[in-house]
């Protein structure tokens, strides 16, 4: 069982994505990981030095992988689903969309010099990527929780309880 988290900066995917895995007895992976073991160096450290064009790469060939090799729990990088090419692949695996409003995901992420598209203006930044990319997100999610208000567990028993339905209804 694969169960791919998506959503914008500060909707908790690592963090609910790994409760989430222990919760079902999976393993967790994170794209964004990936990636860093993969260059080399940190995200950040990618999108200043060599672009973001080429950073895309890097997440588009992360998200591929992880896909093909890993069954589990998966949290991909924001802006994954930019790419028609991930987007794709999504379609093949269960997506849950970890949505957020901008007050939540702007008081989760702060000034956070280690998220390079939120860099400059991080509250416009986000506002704008998130304005973009939500029509993505809805694209590829099979399921859409709400993040807003709500603990990292109260999150995961959401998610679990849509995923432990699917399995039964699959019997």
């Amino acid at each position: 069982m694969t169960v791919v988290l998506v959503g914008p900066p500060g909707a908790g995917k690592t963090t609910i994505g790994r409760l989430l895995a222990e919760r079902l007895g999976q393993p967790f992976r994170d794209t964004d990981d990936d990636i860093v073991a993969v260059a080399g160096k940190s995200i950040s450290d990618v999108f200043f030095d060599e672009g973001e064009e080429a950073f895309r790469a890097l997440e588009r060939t992360a998200v591929a992988v992880a896909l093909a090799e890993h069954e589990g729990v998966l949290s991909l990088g924001g802006g994954a689903v930019l790419s028609a090419d991930s987007r794709q692949l999504l379609k093949a695996v269960r997506v849950v969309f970890l949505n957020v409003g901008l007050p939540d995901a702007a008081r989760r992420v702060g000034l956070n010099r280690d998220r390079p598209v939120l860099a400059l203006n991080p509250r416009a930044s986000l506002h704008a990527l998130m304005g973009a990319r939500l029509p993505l997100y809805r694209e590829v999610a099979d399921h859409e929780v709400d993040t807003d208000g709500k603990t990292p567990e109260q999150v995961v028993d959401e998610i679990a309880g849509e995923v432990a339905g699917e399995v039964r209804d699959l019997s």
